[in-house]
C-alpha cells in the first residue's frame, strides 16, 4: 500500500503525527510511507525514521499536483484537514481518504463559552482515530525523534551533560510566552546553568534575560541553532521549562523531565506533552478557575483582556521548585 500522509503545520502538530507514521509502517507491512508538508518544515521532517519520500509545498499546490499523481497512491491520510488538504485529495482523485477529527465545533464551544466537551484523550489517539479503519492501532508507546544533526554543550557551552536547564522562549503566539518578568523571577531562583532556546526573533528577549539575571551561568543559544540542534541541546539538559511550543513536543521524545507553563491555552485541547510510557515526569503549570481562560485554541498577540493573568499569575516559587 502507497500512503500520502498531510499535515502542513506546525511543528508541534507534525511533531505528533510521528507516533501515527511508525504504526502506519509497522502494522501495515510493506507499506510505503509518503508526507506532504510545507517547505519551511523540512528539516524537521528527517526526524521520523519512518517515512519512505517526503513532499514540500512551496508555493502553489497546482505545482505538486502533476508529481503526486504520478505516484499513484492507495489512499491519503489528511491529518491536517483544512481547505487546503481537501483540495489536494480531491484533484488527486484518491479514495479512500483519511482524516482527522478536527472537532472544530467542540473548540470553538470552550473558549467562547467555557463549555467543554471535548474528549479527554490526546490529539495523538485524535490522529489515530483518522485510520482506524484501516487496522491500525496506537502502540501506546513514546515518541521518537531522530536528530540528523548534534550539538556537544560541554563543547559548546562549557557545562556537563544532563547537568543544566533548558528553557525554550519561543511560541507563534505572544499569549503562549511565558513573560519575561515571570522568567526573571523563575530563573532567579534555580542553581543550575541555563540555555536558552529559540529562534532570531527570541535573541532579544534572552538578551534581556542576560542582563537582568545577575550571577548566573546563562547561555543565549537564540537564533544561533538550527530546530535540529536545538533539539540536540534539549535532548541533553536535566529538565526543559517551556510554554505550549514545539520544543515541549520534541522534548517529549526524549527521557527529560519537562515543566509547561500554560498561559491562553490548556491541556485540555488536547496538545499537551505527549509521553504514554511516562518514564520521565511531565509537570503542568496553569492558573486555573480563570473565566477568560482559554480565549483561543492557538493564541493572540496580546492579551484580549489586557490584564495577561493567566501568565502573570503563575506561582514562580513553584515553578522554579519544579526544575531543581
Amino acid at each position: 500500500m502507497k500512503i500520502l500522509v498531510i499535515r502542513f503545520s506546525s511543528i508541534g502538530d507534525i511533531v505528533l503525527t510521528f507516533p501515527v507514521i511508525r504504526c502506519l509502517k509497522q502494522q501495515l507491512p510493506g507499506s510505503e510511507i509518503h508526507y506532504l508538508t510545507k517547505s519551511s518544515f523540512s528539516e524537521l521532517i528527517t526526524a521520523s525514521s519512518y517515512i519512505d519520500k517526503t513532499f514540500f509545498l512551496e508555493k502553489s499546490i497546482n505545482q505538486l499536483i502533476p508529481l503526486l499523481k504520478q505516484e499513484k497512491y492507495d489512499t491519503i491520510i489528511d491529518l491536517h484537514n483544512n481547505l487546503r488538504t481537501r483540495i489536494v485529495s480531491y484533484k488527486l482523485g484518491v479514495s479512500p481518504v483519511y482524516r482527522f477529527p478536527k472537532l472544530n465545533v467542540l473548540k470553538w464551544l470552550y473558549v467562547t463559552f467555557k463549555i467543554n466537551h471535548l474528549p479527554s484523550n490526546h490529539v495523538v489517539d485524535r490522529y489515530f482515530d483518522a485510520v482506524k479503519s484501516l487496522g491500525v492501532i496506537n502502540d501506546l508507546k513514546n515518541n521518537t525523534f531522530h536528530l540528523s544533526k548534534e550539538v556537544d554543550v560541554e563543547e559548546a557551552f562549557r557545562i556537563k551533560k544532563g547537568n543544566f536547564i533548558a528553557v525554550a522562549l519561543g511560541a507563534q503566539f505572544k499569549t503562549k510566552r511565558i513573560p519575561t518578568e515571570k522568567l526573571i523571577e523563575i530563573i532567579s531562583k534555580v542553581e543550575l546553568p541555563v540555555v536558552l532556546l529559540g529562534g532570531k526573533m527570541d535573541e532579544e528577549e534572552g538578551n534581556k534575560l542576560l542582563v537582568a539575571v545577575k550571577n548566573k551561568s546563562i547561555t543565549n543559544a537564540c537564533g544561533k541553532y538550527s530546530l535540529m540542534e536545538s533539539a540536540s541541546i534539549l535532548s541533553q539538559s536535566k529538565v526543559l521549562l517551556t510554554n505550549d511550543t514545539g520544543l515541549m513536543h520534541i522534548a517529549s521524545c526524549f527521557n527529560i523531565p519537562i515543566v509547561a507553563v500554560w498561559g491562553n491555552t490548556t491541556p485540555s485541547l488536547g496538545m499537551y506533552a505527549y509521553r504514554p510510557e511516562n518514564n520521565a515526569r511531565i509537570v503542568n503549570h496553569e492558573v486555573l478557575n480563570l473565566k477568560c481562560r482559554p480565549c483561543s485554541k492557538i493564541g493572540f498577540q496580546g492579551c484580549p483582556k489586557r490584564h495577561f493573568n493567566c501568565m502573570m499569575l503563575q506561582d514562580s516559587d513553584r515553578i522554579s521548585a519544579d526544575l531543581r
